[in-house]
């Protein structure tokens, strides 16, 4: 049956609209130049929507042109009209937050809360309606992503938040970024949403008592709450494509609209109550998860297919995505560039669209139903893929597997999981009981995550970008033009290894009848020439566009800030085949890889500045196969849960630990080092840990000065000025500096200027923190330091050639 795609045209120009006017139309401009452009741009958007409508009428002869033009004609005025307004509504936020000022917000919280990337506290969204900054208050609309230390407030509560603005993080879908200094809490709830966080307070705390997998799952599966899910099962699920587990999204929405409709049957419910029922149903378990623009997308498609079954049609899957896709971006045309919207939409149309033609195609060889078993997970992550890419610039192997395997479990725990939702206010002992069985389910789901995970060559590296992403979309379309083309026939009932014989034997006829066909004869030259180009284009210009790829460090470095994402990982030459290194990654083997890149293969000194993830993250893989001599780590123990797994690797590994404090210092082959920070008072849990980071100075055997800052904030830079002062350090400007935290906001001038270093190395990936912020960048760069930045640099090399530095990096430049 051929899909009903006569809507998609409309909805893909309204993403694209969305997405290029949000990007263009800034409030508080002067001239009209954005508008300008964004009027123009609406106007070659019309007319794609009117080319692709004149196509799809002409091909399905059911709808004419002029109907495509007035479809695609309404919903681009009425996204103009949404844009400006929003845009004129959400002034001043951008520019103050462009500017990193300091403002006090009002607002509504509309999310729940989420643990902070960096840094103690958590981090949770404000739907802003008052703004006050630089003396004057004004109305004003937009989400704001908040990061604030202590207890969270409460969904649905209006606060008042002091703040230091920042911008929007990469695909945040907010106005701004904030770090709040103080959060007042002036309107709790309403009756509704406290109904509901009691629901899923009640959840947590009959769940306390399971297993740290079943704590983590039962929730998540059930309501979306991922706040309990162990570290290491998190990363083992991202790494196996099973986030939809707990991301609340279509598939939820299917077991919970499934299971009404099953218990409408069996009361035998009038068609026209049924559909009321599962109105309520699915309008409650939307307040119920929070409506999250993926639970949003997946609500209006759910929506739609009632409609449908109201009126008494067929409901078609293509027409319901479309018209939910579209409606949503016309009310909030920010939500064109959120990730969470963008996976969630790709997700549902691969599904839709794929699952069907692959099941036509392996169910002649491994039956109807495993053959559905496969096709959704695989669909689903062909269409995920590219945005995955952007996300994180590798491919999850094992995530079909996976996937297929974990699928029979994620039913009876999303349903069990609900059921004790429901009864944990009232019957809190038989909720108990019901998430015991629940965590039964989510067992499987994490022993499956964790198995597959663990396999040599789960996670393959792959560019990233938006290159990366390109060049992932067109394999996936060619390999599905190529298994797709043929209508499924005798042909696919044979075993796979007859078809790849007979190919084999297609190819030798061919070349032997080269000689006797002319035609067949330049045909074949240009098939080979195209298959030497390609494998030419594969093994010479990929791995050049992989971040971290081979060659990317000269034989003589001295310096290496590894490119790892969004964490650090810094190496110092301390010998032919050994290094000093700082800090190890984000969970993964990025870290790995860039030493075993470098060729070191005994690590002098282990310094772990602090104990956040995406300093510590790495560690297992960098241990493996590596002799460590010793290893430096911060005298605060937090986040718990990493700082155990680090320090508990550690002692397996038989790996000498001793804690930072100011005067240690030694040599570790070639290289000088000595501690200058934390002092014993700045180590506390008040201070965090980023305040706790281990600083060091080093001296390399070409005579380079390094200083690595770790994740200091600013007070504990200024600080450090304190102590550098008292001590008569540093004697000159030194040369080579770690900027601190990624080039966060919060950086000291004064420290700035007191080390005035020629290098200043940002190790920073894709984030949604606006890391590194232009303050930053301008505070080093005022001092005369040259920024590299390894998101534009990729790993990035220094070495010491005719008395000078020299700068290597991976990515040119």
């Amino acid at each position: 049956m051929t899909s009903d795609l006569r809507l998609a045209p409309t909805a893909l120009v309204v993403w694209v609209a969305a997405w290029c006017l949000t990007g263009t139309v800034e409030p508080g401009a002067d001239d009209g130049g954005d508008t300008g452009r964004g009027a123009v741009l609406a106007v070659a958007l019309l007319a794609a929507a009117v080319a692709l409508g004149c196509l799809v009428a002409v091909r399905r002869s059911r709808r004419p042109a002029i109907g495509h033009l007035l479809l695609a004609g309404v919903c681009l005025v009425a996204l103009c009209v949404s844009v400006h307004t929003q845009v004129a509504a959400r002034a001043p936020l951008p520019e103050l937050a462009g500017d990193g000022a300091v403002a006090t917000l009002r607002g509504t919280v509309v999310s729940e809360p989420r643990p902070a990337t960096f840094g103690a506290g958590t981090r949770w969204e404000v739907a802003v309606t008052q703004v006050w900054a630089r003396g004057t208050g004004s109305a004003a609309r937009g989400h704001v992503e908040v990061t604030a230390p202590g207890p969270p407030p409460r969904y649905g509560a209006t606060v008042v938040v002091d703040v230091r603005l920042g911008p929007p993080g990469i695909g945040a879908g907010t106005v701004a970024s904030a770090a709040a200094t103080a959060v007042r809490t002036t309107t709790p709830p309403g009756a509704v949403l406290r109904a509901t966080t009691i629901l899923r307070e009640e959840l947590l705390e009959v769940t306390d008592g399971l297993s740290p997998q079943a704590r983590g799952l039962v929730p998540g599966a059930a309501v979306g709450d991922t706040t309990r899910l162990p570290d290491d099962l998190d990363e083992a699920m991202r790494a196996t494509g099973l986030t939809h587990v707990t991301a609340v999204s279509g598939s939820h929405f299917t077991i919970v609209v499934a299971a009404l409709t099953v218990a409408c049957v069996l009361l035998r419910v009038p068609r026209a109550a049924r559909v009321v029922l599962l109105v309520l149903g699915a309008a409650g378990f939307v307040v119920l998860v929070r409506p999250e623009p993926s639970v949003l997308r997946a609500a209006w498609t759910c929506a739609v297919a009632l409609l449908a079954l109201a009126l008494g049609r067929p409901a078609a899957g293509p027409p319901a995505l479309a018209v939910a896709s579209t409606v949503l971006l016309l009310v909030d045309p920010w939500m064109s560039r959120s990730f969470g919207f963008a996976l969630s939409c790709a997700a549902t149309a691969g599904i839709i669209l794929l699952t069907g033609p692959v099941v036509r195609r392996l169910a002649p060889w491994c039956g109807r139903a495993l053959a559905f078993a496969v096709a959704v997970p695989l669909a689903a992550q062909a269409a995920c893929g590219p945005v995955l890419v952007l996300l994180d610039p590798a491919l999850p192997a094992t995530a079909v597997p996976a996937n297929l395997l974990a699928a029979p479990a994620l039913v009876p725990a999303t349903v069990l999981g609900l059921v004790a939702t429901l009864l944990a206010p009232w019957a809190p002992a038989t909720a108990g009981v019901v998430a015991w069985f629940a965590g039964m389910a989510t067992a499987w789901i994490a022993a499956v995550a964790r198995f597959f995970a663990g396999l040599p060559g789960a996670s393959l590296p792959w560019p990233g970008g938006v290159g990366g992403a390109l060049l992932l979309a067109a394999a996936t379309t060619a390999v599905l033009w190529v298994l797709l083309r043929r209508p499924p026939g005798r042909g696919w009932r044979r075993p796979p290894h007859e078809l790849l014989a007979e190919a084999v034997r297609h190819v030798a006829r061919g070349s032997r009848r080269l000689d006797r066909r002319p035609g067949r004869r330049v045909r074949g030259v240009l098939c080979v020439g195209l298959l030497v180009t390609g494998a030419l284009l594969v093994g010479l210009v990929v791995p050049r566009l992989v971040p971290g790829g081979p060659g990317e460090a000269p034989d003589d470095w001295q310096v290496v800030a590894c490119d790892v994402g969004q964490g650090d990982t810094l190496v110092v030459r301390s010998g032919a085949r050994a290094g000093v290194v700082i800090d190890v990654g984000p969970p993964g083997d990025a870290a790995a890889r860039c030493l075993g890149r470098l060729g070191v293969e005994r690590i002098d000194l282990l310094v772990l500045s602090h104990f956040h993830t995406d300093h510590v993250g790495g560690l297992d893989a960098v241990l493996a196969g590596r002799s460590v001599r010793a290893a430096v780590v911060s005298p605060l123990d937090e986040p718990a849960a990493p700082a155990q797994r680090a320090r508990r690797a550690l002692a397996d590994a038989g790996v000498p630990v001793v804690v930072g404090s100011p005067e240690q210092q030694g040599v570790a082959g070639t290289v000088a080092w000595r501690v200058l920070a934390p002092e014993a008072s700045s180590a506390s849990g008040a201070a965090g840990a980023n305040d706790a980071s281990v600083v060091l100075t080093l001296r390399t055997a070409g005579g380079i000065d390094v200083v690595t800052l770790g994740d200091l904030e600013q007070p504990g830079q200024e600080r450090l000025v304190r102590l550098l002062e008292a001590s008569g350090l540093p004697e000159e400007p030194v040369e080579v500096l770690k900027m601190a935290h990624h080039g966060s906001a919060s950086q000291s001038a004064e420290l700035a200027r007191l080390l005035a270093p020629r290098v200043t190395l940002v190790p920073v990936g894709e984030n949604d923190y606006g890391h590194p912020t232009q303050a930053a960048l301008a505070m080093y760069t005022s001092v005369g330091s040259r920024l590299v930045r390894t998101d534009e640099c990729g790993t990035s090399a220094l070495a010491v050639r005719e008395g000078g530095l020299v700068l290597t990096c991976a990515r040119g430049g």
